[in-house]
Formats: C-alpha cells, structure tokens, sequence
C-alpha cells in the first residue's frame, strides 16, 4: 500500500545546515519565534466556502502580547517581501492568524492585509525541520520555481505558494469544457519525473497546487509542491512517484488517455534536460548543500536501506546506489544516476559535481 508514514519525526537543523543558511542569507534573526505563537488563549474553527470545517483554527491572543505579535509578524513580512525594509509597513496589518494541528509541521498561517486596498496576502511559520529544509532548497535550485523562505533557530518562516490545490483542481476544473487536459497530462508528467529524480515524497493532489497561467490562444499549467516534509525519507520508490496515489488517479488516466508511450517519455527527457540545466547552473550551491546533506541523518537506516534497493533494482541492477549510507548519499547519488545522460553533454561540470 503506498501510503507515507503517519507520524514522520522531525529532525533538528544541525551547525553544517545553519551555516549554509546564513551563508545564503536563510538563517536571519526574527522578531517573533514559532514558540511565540503557541501562546494563544483560545481558538475558533475555520469553515471553508462550502461551510465546512477545514483543519484549521483561528487563535486568539491575550491583549497583553498581541501587539508584540502582531508588530513581530508585520516585520517578518518585511522581511520575506522587501529584505526589511519597514518603510512600507505602516499600510500593513496582521488581519487573522491561524493554526492546524494537523501533519508534522503544526503550521501557522499569516494573512496580512494592506489597509489602504484591503489586498492581502498569506505567509507561515513553522518548527524548522531539517529534512523540510533540504527539500525547500532542492526545489529553488532543481525546479522551475524560485521558493523564499527563512529560518532562526527552531523557527521556519514560509511564503505563500499561489494556486489552486490539486484535490480542488482535480474536482472542480480538471473535467471542464476550457481546460486543456492534453496540457495537463504532459505537465502532471514532468512533474512527476521532477519528485522522482529529486526524491520528494508524498505528492498526493493535496500536497501540491496547480498555477494557470493564461497563454496566446490557451493556458498553461504547472504544477507546484506546496509540502516538503517527505524529502527523501521513506523507503519505498514508489511514494516518491505521484502516479502511484489514489488521490491522483484521474490525473493519471487523463494522462493516459491523451499521451502516448513515446510522448510520456519526451517529457520525461524534457524534464530532465531542464533539471540538469538548473543543476549546471546551480552547481557550486547543490553541492555544498549535498554534502552537508549527505553527513546528516534524516531518515532511518531501515528505510535508507529499503529505498537503495529498490531504486538499484530499478536503475538495472545500479550497485553504486546500494553504497550510499543515509538518504542525503542517495539523493545525490540518485541526481546522477538519473541525469547522468545530460551530465555528459556537459563534460566540464562531472568533475565540480563530484565523481
């Protein structure tokens, strides 16, 4: 059965990972920690548009510490948005903060609102989680997707990823007369190579979201991870492959339907000229983190063990798969593996890359 884990342990930011974040300007000193926020009084539940309850919760604070929360929260948005600069911050206020019990991370969702328009916007905070960070930074260097985000200690602070969830999508527009679902197959594909070669798990049409995009005639499609917990700990193959979740099965059988053998592996290949495209250009910073990646512990070695063998069966038997010692060794190992192809054409890089 290809179901994740249920309760996936976090695992602590070591002094190899915080250097590399303040080496690249993720680890910055906040005014308001996640501890801070677990202070609230009492809570209300959340109604979606249906009026039915969602998981979250809207908290209340006492008076007493609301106004350092609510100042705290403004700057952090300062922070993600405009590098600090508060210039700005005087037509911003923290409208609602909610919170969700539900899965590892326990997140705090932020909407803060422009007073003058009543525009807003959304960000969270989270318990920083080391393998979460890994898969973060994976998805800014080996993904379309430039993804902002930033960390004090035990603090995670995320920006809002825009889209609609794919379970919604799946629901409400994947079966109308205007979307295009020969598009849609072909980015569900890549996609899907995308987590794979890359090792981010647990892709279930929850976990991500899709961004229409209008084009000249028609739109285009993307689809985003929105949920970055299950970055290389599992051990079976298969939970690294969207595919292979029944939440996702009406994607898979439009993908079927409008997509050839041949045209599904195109993009296969598609995806993975684009990945070592990003990967030559972010080569220096992808190996820094895989090295620190590939000394720290963030799965256990049942588990690494398990998914060396499974993807050394896949890859025809691969034996240098079955030599990697903890997932980060996996996950660089399997890059190459995957990639390898592409790597070639590049000769110059094999040896920054690593052998």
């Amino acid at each position: 059965m290809n179901r994740p884990s249920r309760k996936k342990p976090m695992f602590k930011v070591n002094e190899q990972l915080r250097a590399f974040l303040k080496e690249h300007g993720r680890e910055v000193q906040l005014p308001v920690a996640y501890r801070d926020l677990k202070r609230f009084t009492y809570a209300l539940p959340v109604k979606d548009k249906d009026g039915k309850d969602s998981q979250w919760e809207t908290v209340i604070y006492d008076m007493r510490e609301w106004d350092y929360i609510r100042d705290g929260l403004v700057r952090i948005y300062a922070l993600l948005k405009t590098e600090g600069d508060m210039s700005f911050s005087k037509h911003l206020d923290v409208a609602r903060v909610d919170y969700c019990g539900f899965g590892n991370s326990q997140p705090f969702r932020i909407r803060i609102v422009n007073k003058f328009n009543d525009n807003y916007d959304h960000y969270y905070i989270k318990i920083a989680d080391a393998s979460r960070i890994y898969g973060l930074e994976l998805e800014h260097m080996l993904s379309p997707n430039r993804i902002t985000f930033l960390t004090d200690h035990q603090t995670l602070v995320e920006e809002h990823i825009p889209g609609i969830p794919g379970d919604i999508f799946i629901d409400k527009f994947l079966y109308q007369q205007d979307t295009n679902q020969i598009r849609i197959a072909k980015e569900f594909v890549k996609f899907n190579e995308r987590c794979f070669v890359r090792l981010l798990g647990d892709m279930r049409s929850y976990n991500f979201v899709v961004d229409i995009t209008p084009d000249i005639y028609d739109f285009q499609y993307r689809f985003r991870a929105i949920d970055f917990d299950q970055q290389s700990y599992e051990g079976r193959k298969n939970l690294y492959l969207p595919q292979f979740f029944k939440e996702n099965n009406m994607l898979v059988a439009v993908t079927l339907k409008h997509l050839n053998k041949d045209s599904i592996e195109q993009y296969q290949t598609e995806e993975r000229t684009m990945m070592t495209f990003r990967l030559v250009a972010a080569r220096y910073r992808l190996k820094e983190l895989l090295d620190i990646m590939g000394r720290d512990c963030i799965s256990t070695q049942e588990k690494n063990q398990q998914l060396a063998r499974e993807l050394s069966e896949l890859h025809n038997g691969n034996k240098s798969l079955l030599k990697c010692q903890n997932m980060g060794q996996l996950v660089k190992q399997h890059l190459k593996v995957c990639l390898r192809k592409n790597l070639l054409l590049v000769p110059r890089i094999k040896s920054r890359f690593g052998d």
